[in-house]
C-alpha cells in the first residue's frame, strides 16, 4: 500500500498554516487507493479535526507533532456518546465512525493544546456549546490500533474507543497535567476484545477507566474481554477504574504487571443505584502501589454524576431489587504490594439490598505511610475522613483473604460490618503503634439517616 505525506499535498511544517486541508486530502487520496498510510514527516503542524477513512494508518515520524486547534470552529459537530450518553459533541482530535482497519502509529506526538478547554472548563463552561473534543475517539470501529505515540494535553478524555472491536493500544506515552479537569488516560467504553500493554499514563483523572453507559444510555453494550498488562501509571484519580458507567456490563477483565504511583486511588469499582448492569469476573495481579489514599474500592454508593446526590443514592437502608440495583461480583486480587498508604488499606461497600459477593484477596502486603493524610476513601454520602485504616468492609457476602498482611494500620487491621461468609487464613497485622485487634466484625441495622448538605 502507498503511503502518502501531508507535505506533498501542502502541508507546512511551522505551525504558521494550518495543516487540516493538506491531512484531509492525504487521507482522501488515500482513501481513493483503497487505504494506505497517510505519513507526518517531522516537525510540527497545527489542524483541527482529523477524520480517518477506513484501512488508513496515521503514521508520525519521530519528531512530528500535531498541534490541535482551539478554535471549536476546527472541530465538527457529530453524535457521539459523551460520559455514556449519546448526544451531540465536538468531533475528536482525531475521529473516526464505522471504520475497519485504522492505526494511529509512529514516534511522534499529538498535542491536544487543552489549556484553553480547561480553563472554560473551570471558569467560563458557558462558552461550551458543546463538550469539549476528546484526543483520540473512534465510534463503532473494528480492528483499531494506536502505537507508540506521545499524546499530550489533551481537551478532556485523551483515548475513547466507543462500541469497538479487536483494539490494540500499545506502548502510548499520555501526559496530562495532574490538575486537568476529566483528562482521563485510556477509557474503552462498550468495547469488546480490548488489549492496553506498554503504556506510561501521566494525568489528571483516572489513568485507565472502563465503562458501559449509564443508565440514560439507550443501547446497552457491555465492555468486555478486556486486558491491561506491563503499565505504569502516575497521579490521576485511579489507576484502573471501573464505572461508574456500567450498566451495560463489565465482565473478563485481567489487570497484570503494572506500577501505581501518586493515583490517589489503585483499583477502584463504582456505581450506585439506578445504574443497574453488573461487573464480574475480574482479576488484578501483580501490582505494585505507593502513595495512594485507598489500593482498594468497592463501592456502590458512589454519589457523582447526575442525581448521584438523591436519597435513593444515599440512602443506606435497603430498597427493592429491581433492573436498576447493580451488582460486583467474582473479583479476585492476587500478589499486589502497596506502600506509604494513607486512608485505608482497602474499602468495600454494598448495597444494603445486595452485598458485594464473591471478592477474594491473596498474598496482598499492605504498609501504611510514616505521617498518613487522612482523607476519604470513596467518594459516597455519610463517610468520614480515615487514616491509617484497615480494610473496611460493609454489606458483603462470601469474602476470602489469605495471606493478606496490614502494616502500620490503626485500629482493627479488618473491620466487617454486616458481613456473611468472611474467611481469613494466614493474615497477620504489623507494626502497629499499639497492639491492635485482628478483627472485628458488628452487625448493623440501618437507620433513617439525616444528613447535612456537607456530608450529602
Amino acid at each position: 500500500m502507498s503511503v502518502y505525506s501531508i507535505t506533498e499535498f501542502g502541508a507546512v511544517p511551522g505551525g504558521a498554516e494550518p495543516a487540516t486541508r493538506a491531512i484531509a486530502a492525504a487521507i482522501e487520496a488515500a482513501d481513493a487507493a483503497g487505504g494506505g498510510t497517510v505519513f507526518v514527516p517531522a516537525g510540527m503542524y497545527l489542524t483541527g479535526a482529523i477524520l480517518l477513512r477506513s484501512n488508513i494508518e496515521l503514521r508520525l515520524d519521530p519528531g512530528a507533532v500535531l498541534s490541535f486547534s482551539t478554535d471549536p470552529a476546527d472541530y465538527p459537530v457529530v453524535t457521539s456518546r459523551w460520559e455514556g450518553v449519546l448526544r451531540e459533541v465536538h468531533a475528536s482530535c482525531v475521529y473516526g465512525h464505522g471504520l475497519k482497519n485504522v492505526s494511529i502509529t509512529g514516534s511522534g506526538t499529538l498535542d491536544g493544546n487543552g489549556q484553553p478547554w480547561w480553563d472554560k472548563m473551570r471558569s467560563r463552561p458557558d462558552e461550551l456549546t458543546h463538550p469539549r473534543p476528546k484526543l483520540i475517539s473512534l465510534d463503532r470501529c473494528t480492528r483499531v490500533t494506536i502505537r507508540d505515540v506521545t499524546l499530550i494535553n489533551s481537551p478532556s478524555w485523551t483515548v475513547n474507543p466507543i462500541l469497538c472491536d479487536n483494539v490494540t493500544i500499545d506502548n502510548v506515552s499520555i501526559y496530562n497535567p495532574a490538575d486537568s479537569p476529566n483528562t482521563d488516560g485510556i477509557d474503552p467504553e462498550s468495547c469488546q476484545n480490548v488489549r492496553i500493554s506498554g503504556c506510561h499514563i501521566d494525568v489528571g483523572d483516572d489513568c485507565i477507566a472502563i465503562k458501559a453507559g449509564t443508565e440514560d444510555t439507550a443501547q446497552r453494550v457491555p465492555c468486555e474481554n478486556i486486558t491491561i498488562t506491563n503499565c505504569t501509571m502516575i497521579h490521576g484519580h485511579g489507576g484502573v477504574v471501573l464505572g461508574s458507567e456500567m450498566s451495560g456490563d463489565i465482565r473478563n477483565v485481567v489487570i497484570s504487571n503494572c506500577i501505581f504511583k501518586h493515583t490517589d486511588r489503585g483499583i477502584r469499582l463504582k456505581s450506585r443505584r439506578g445504574r443497574g448492569g453488573t461487573v464480574e469476573d475480574i482479576r488484578v495481579s501483580g501490582i505494585v502501589m505507593e502513595e495512594v489514599i485507598c489500593p482498594f474500592i468497592l463501592n456502590l454508593y458512589y454519589f457523582c454524576g447526575p442525581r448521584g446526590k438523591d436519597k435513593y443514592v444515599w440512602d443506606k437502608r435497603p430498597y427493592p431489587v429491581t433492573l436498576e440495583t447493580p451488582t460486583f461480583r467474582r473479583i479476585h486480587f492476587s500478589n499486589i504490594t502497596a506502600r506509604n498508604v494513607h486512608a485505608a488499606a482497602g474499602f468495600v461497600y454494598g448495597l444494603a439490598e445486595r452485598y458485594i459477593s464473591e471478592l477474594t484477596f491473596a498474598d496482598i502486603d499492605i504498609s501504611m505511610a510514616e505521617n498518613p493524610v487522612p482523607g476519604r476513601p470513596a467518594m459516597m454520602s455519610g463517610i468520614k475522613d480515615m487514616k491509617a485504616r484497615g480494610f473496611y468492609l460493609g454489606n458483603v457476602r462470601d469474602i476470602r483473604f489469605d495471606r493478606v498482611t496490614v502494616g502500620g494500620h490503626e485500629g482493627p487491621a479488618f473491620y466487617v460490618e454486616n458481613g456473611e461468609d468472611v474467611e481469613w487464613q494466614q493474615c497477620r497485622s504489623k507494626d502497629t503503634k499499639v497492639p491492635e485487634q485482628l478483627v472485628k466484625q458488628v452487625s448493623v441495622v440501618p437507620q433513617e439517616e439525616d444528613l447535612s448538605e456537607e456530608e450529602v
